[in-house]
């Protein structure tokens, strides 16, 4: 059991009322559940703020409550109250002591950037741990290490999840560990007070401007991580992307970069592209990846570039990369019964989805069709749907637009806003079907051998978020195998 002053270390306290010397055993923020000797951390969410239930904290037991705002009645408890300028960073700082500062003691990569995330660190994952340096993944679609595994919930997870996890790597001896960074998770100080060993930066286009309002809030919210980054740190940019060099103005840490285009230190050339891989030329080597895409290619650069900071044997290395697997989500394919390729692909900004699209038609030949499924998320980034619209009209042979997530809003409406962005000339490649199992129903009846179908925007995910936080399972692949298939 600690005490509070141990895991208070570093926090930006305004005001203490009551007695600090309290043992604390237990976290608990935004939660109506608590228990004796528990800390309750008041967070003002995006929909709920955890002052409301300072009250039903302090009945279910909590010993002390951290808060930006003090109640009316709080000197009528005889708890203590901490009055603080930010509930979230102290939070992160909060959770990291109370776990030992785990970061300190593990090497933390962190791969950020709109596109790429997931792939980079899954893979260095994968990579990493087959050739024997052991290691742990947080990513969006789960959290592993060793034998356990768990299904995650937010691209970044929360401090407590983190740290938490860490200090289980850490008691498994594991020696690295590879996390997104999530511009939300960075905004929300999620990682703050968090050591990184190194930061990978892909790229930077239009997403998330919903969240963040402009673009530069945006890009200046991810240089956040490389500007803290230590004198003993590494930071790994992409030099093809034109805000790469912009990330690392500030940054104390060594740089490295990485492109397929720029001069760089680690260096790439795409050969040879077919449907089920490709060839290239990675530092004057050729190797064959079962992965497709220029931006694969770009995604392999920079796994190759953390393998060679890290001195791992450069035959060892491409060979490694060249067994590995495409991450579930991503460019994720099957062959159907009647000759159709059937892609599913988590690709849900504008850049990503025109780099799927351009990547297949790079590949197929003149007479395959390219039908599109597609969809755009509700409660999110609007100005992207025309934009989406568009160039998945202008790149496929035929599109069928349909509902993504669409959470509080009509789904309708959110393909009428795809459609704004459609040219005349394309109208008539335009399907509607707002049930997306029925429209993957109808990419199948338009298709024909030898055809390929792209299922966009949902990927790995199992679920369709619906009005009132309600979620129904869907998952593309299985969905998409049973009726091509039948």
């Amino acid at each position: 059991m600690k005490k509070l002053k141990e895991i208070l270390f570093k926090v930006n306290i305004d005001s203490v009322y009551g007695d600090t010397e309290i043992n604390v055993s237990k976290i608990t923020f935004d939660s109506r559940e608590v228990e004796n000797n528990t800390l309750f951390i008041a967070i003002s969410g995006h929909n709920y703020d955890g002052h409301d239930y300072i009250s039903q904290s302090i009945k279910n037991g909590a010993s002390v409550v951290i808060c930006e705002k003090l109640p009316s009645n709080f000197k009528e408890s005889n708890i203590v109250f901490i009055c603080v300028k930010c509930s979230k960073t102290a939070l992160s700082i909060i959770a990291s002591n109370f776990f030992d500062n785990p970061s300190s003691k593990i090497d933390l990569i962190g791969v950020t950037g709109t596109n790429g995330k997931t792939t980079i660190s899954s893979l260095l994952n994968n990579l990493f741990n087959e050739l024997q340096v052991k290691s742990g993944l947080i990513s969006t679609i789960n959290i592993k290490y060793e034998e356990y595994i768990e299904n995650s919930y937010n691209t970044t997870p929360d401090p407590i999840t983190i740290n938490f996890h860490l200090s289980e790597m850490i008691k498994r001896k594991i020696k690295v560990c590879f996390i997104e960074v999530s511009s939300h998770g960075i905004f929300q100080k999620r990682v703050q007070g968090i050591k990184f060993k190194g930061m990978v930066f892909t790229n930077l286009t239009h997403d998330h401007i919903d969240y963040h309002k402009t673009f530069k809030d945006y890009r200046d919210t991810k240089k956040i991580v490389f500007d803290s980054l230590g004198k003993n740190s590494f930071a790994l940019i992409n030099r093809d992307d034109r805000n790469a060099e912009y990330m690392i103005q500030n940054t104390k840490a060594k740089i490295y970069t990485y492109a397929l285009k720029s001069k760089s230190d680690f260096s790439c050339k795409i050969i040879e592209q077919q449907l089920d891989g490709m060839l290239l030329s990675i530092d004057n080597s050729e190797i064959w990846t079962k992965l497709i895409g220029k931006f694969n290619a770009s995604n392999i650069l920079a796994i190759y570039s953390v393998g060679r900071i890290y001195n791992l044997d450069k035959i060892n290395l491409l060979t490694g990369i060249s067994n590995l697997e495409s991450v579930v989500g991503r460019l994720q394919s099957f062959l159907s019964i009647n000759k159709v390729t059937v892609i599913i692909d988590y690709a849900h900004t504008p850049d990503a989805i025109e780099n799927v699209i351009s990547t297949i038609n790079n590949i197929k030949k003149s007479n395959q069709n390219l039908i599109t499924v597609i969809g755009c998320g509700g409660d999110r980034d609007k100005d992207k749907r025309a934009i989406m619209g568009k160039i998945s009209t202008d790149l496929s042979s035929r599109v069928i637009f349909t509902s993504d997530n669409p959470r509080s809003e009509d789904p309708q409406s959110i393909i009428d806003d795809m459609v704004q962005g459609v040219s005349n000339f394309n109208n008539d490649k335009v399907l509607i079907e707002v049930e997306r199992k029925k429209a993957i129903k109808q990419a199948k009846k338009n298709s024909v051998k030898g055809d390929i179908v792209l299922i966009a925007g949902k990927g790995h995910e199992d679920y369709q978020e619906l009005n009132n936080n309600k979620r129904i399972y869907f998952d593309d692949y299985k969905i998409a195998k049973e009726i091509f298939n039948k």
